[in-house]
């Protein structure tokens, strides 16, 4: 059973809720750490961000998302750098623990380019982000993603990017709902020792209801997020654990109750 000190609120599973109010919710429940999403720091603005979190008394555990470094063009490319710069800004203001890479899709481009975009990206990245001392999670999305949002889709490409750099600099990020399917997950949580910076949790609903979407609570659908977490502890990682659900009924449903039943399934599920 996991420790409820090690929960920490991915925002997004509030998705009504603002930094501020996410920041009080947790307060209200005795969480003690939340991870943010640059498009809510941005509608609240950074520093009111950074006084939201510190007034309630929170950790950071990440930032989301850096990334989406493929583009058509040169010009775009550097664009999307100079944003990773900015996230990597705010990353830094909020004291988080990582900020996670979410690499960007190939629609519109070859993969095998878009996958070196990406590998140019990160190196881009890095030198700034050590500047400021902020580390970088590649996160690993299921295949579904490939086109739309990450060329990056198994843990095993994570971490050959990752082996480029010290692991202070960049790990990887975990997240049961993209890796759960994995035939060797096993032994590549077991590569992943001192590269894993953070551990995300929710469950695969039966059928799917939408590749975006469709996320549900743990304990209602097919992940073993306990048996996960007991793999990546064995390798270990012993930070924060987030809970991160898209799912429109979820995100309809008052916060408040939300938030407890997180609470609860984590500590069931997980």
């Amino acid at each position: 059973m996991a420790d409820k000190a090690r929960l920490s609120f991915n925002q997004i599973t509030t998705n009504r809720w603002s930094v501020k109010e996410a920041a009080e919710g947790c307060a209200r429940h005795g969480v003690k750490s939340i991870a943010l999403w640059r498009y809510k720091i941005a509608e609240a603005g950074l520093d009111a961000s950074v006084r939201a979190v510190r007034d309630a008394g929170l950790h950071v555990s990440s930032v989301c998302r850096g990334g989406m470094f493929p583009a058509a063009t040169a010009e775009e490319r550097r664009r999307r750098i100079e944003d990773n710069f900015r996230a990597a800004d705010e990353a830094a203001a909020l004291e988080a623990d990582s900020l996670v890479m979410v690499v960007g899709g190939c629609a519109g481009l070859r993969l095998d380019d878009a996958r070196k975009m990406v590998v140019e990206g990160v190196a881009a990245l890095v030198p700034y982000a050590r500047e400021r001392g902020v580390k970088i999670g590649l996160e690993p999305l299921h295949p579904m993603y490939a086109a739309e949002r990450s060329v990056l889709v198994t843990i095993g490409q994570a971490l050959e990017i990752a082996k480029a750099y010290d692991p202070a600099d960049v790990g990887v990020v975990l997240d049961t709902f993209h890796i759960w399917w994995e035939p060797q997950v096993e032994s590549l949580i077991e590569r992943s020792a001192g590269r894993i910076c953070g551990f995300h949790v929710s469950d695969w609903l039966v059928p799917l209801p939408g590749v975006l979407m469709g996320r549900g609570l743990m304990g209602d659908g097919v992940i073993d997020n306990r048996r996960l977490r007991e793999m990546v502890e064995k390798a270990g990682y012993d930070g924060p654990i987030e809970v991160e659900i898209f799912n429109q009924s979820i995100w309809d449903a008052d916060p408040d109750e939300v938030l407890r039943q997180v609470i609860e399934r984590f500590e069931k599920f997980v």
